[in-house]
Formats: structure tokens, sequence, C-alpha cells
């Protein structure tokens, strides 16, 4: 795949810790993070394909991990010196697999609710994959009938609890359902990933706070609502064009 730009937004200076949001979110799901952070390191929140101005996913092919993982290329530092990259849901397997790609260059890889599915096809969690296929197939068969308030009916409703949805107010409903357009392809990157080889052997690389089962409190859906915090201090948007501008 071609090197493509970047949408991101970054603050402070210093190592470098490159963010990844999770699905239905986007790079200012960070921004109380990027706040915390920001005095001690050069923080770097990247939009995924179809969010922020990162361009929406419109290739022949099935969407991979790998493609969404080599948005972060263009952050990569020269020499020596090494990056953090923290992932939320969506953008924690998308970080697992840039880690995996770019190893010689992270120096730590910090997972929130990883949505991992692959993992359970893998490992024979039948009844737990099977889960993750029926809401896909839910989520992509209204996504290709242009039904795409059903559809965040239905991711709403799973990872937030039943009855999120009716509770939204009607320009939110719109909003999500808008929100939501770029994960019909990132189900083809979450459920069809080879495995990544023995490089997570190693514990102190993987800092996990979920498996990537639904536990009801898992957040594909709820970074909309977690996104909301104190403004940012001091950050700018920008859009990566090739390496040496982050």
């Amino acid at each position: 795949m071609k090197l493509e730009e970047t949408d991101f937004i970054e603050a402070g200076s210093g190592e470098k810790v490159i963010l990844v949001h999770s699905s239905v979110a986007g790079a200012k799901q960070w921004r109380s993070l990027m706040e915390t952070l920001s005095n001690d390191f050069h923080v770097i929140a990247i939009n995924l394909f179809g969010y922020g101005d990162t361009r929406v996913w419109e290739d022949d092919g099935k969407q991979r991990l790998k493609d969404q993982a080599r948005l972060i290329e263009p952050f990569l530092p020269t020499g020596d010196d090494k990056i953090s990259i923290v992932g939320h849901s969506f953008g924690g397997s998308v970080a697992m697999k840039a880690a995996a790609m770019f190893k010689t260059k992270v120096r730590r890889l910090a997972l929130i609710e990883p949505n991992t599915f692959y993992l359970l096809k893998k490992y024979g969690r039948s009844e737990a994959y099977q889960e993750a296929v029926t809401l896909r197939d839910a989520i992509k068969s209204n996504g290709k009938a242009g039904r795409w308030e059903v559809a965040a009916e239905v991711f709403a409703n799973y990872w937030t609890g039943a009855g999120s949805w009716d509770a939204m107010h009607h320009d939110r409903k719109s909003k999500f359902a808008q929100a939501l357009m770029p994960n019909f392809h990132e189900w083809d990157a979450v459920m069809n990933e080879p495995s990544l080889g023995g490089y997570f052997a190693k514990p102190a690389m993987l800092s996990a706070k979920t498996s990537p089962t639904h536990d009801g409190n898992a957040c594909c859906g709820s970074p909309m609502v977690n996104a909301r915090g104190s403004p940012p201090g001091s950050w700018t948007s920008s859009r990566a064009r090739k390496r040496g501008n982050a």
C-alpha cells in the first residue's frame, strides 16, 4: 500500500507517544490524556482511515491491520530513538500490529480493551468468536444497505448495554451513525488477521486491561462518551506527508 497522508493532532515535546483511537471515535478521544502527557512527551494522536482528515478506505481489497498500522510509519524516529504506542479497542489491535511491524522502533506498547477477535478463533473460543461474527454481520449487512442508524443501534446496545441507543438524543444518534461508517471495513481487518507469531510472547511488552471478549463495559461504542473531558492544553492539527514532518 502506498504510504498515505495521516491526519493527527499533537502536543508537547520529548520522546514520542503515539495514540491510536477506537472505532466511532477519532484522535480527539485522547484530548485529556494528551494534556496530561504533554508535559513529558511528544504526544501524537492519529486519525485512522475515515476519521478526521485521513482519507476514507476505498481500496478494492479488504482492509488489513497492516494498512492501518502504516499510518503510524511517518512518525517513526530515526537513529536509536524509540516510540511508545497506546491503543484502545480497534486502535489496540492496530497498535499490536504496528508494534510487530516496527518492533525495533517501539519501546512500550499499552493496550486498552483490544478487540483482537481473530485470536478467539485461533485459540478455539468458538462461542465468543461467533458472537463477534454475529455483530460483524449485523453492522456490515445494514451498512451495505445504507441502514446506518439500524447498524448503530445494534453496535451501541452491544457495547454500552441494552437501551443505550434509545437513551441517546436524536442529534447524537445521527452523529453516532455517521461515525460508525469506517467500522464497516475495520471488521475485515480485525477478524481476518494472520497470527502475529511469537513476538508478543514476552509479557513485559504487553499491558492489556481486558481480554478481547465482550464484558459489558467494552469500549468499541463507548469512546464517543469517554472522549469527553477537559479542553486540551496546547495541541495542533496537522497532516504527515512524509517521514520527518512529525
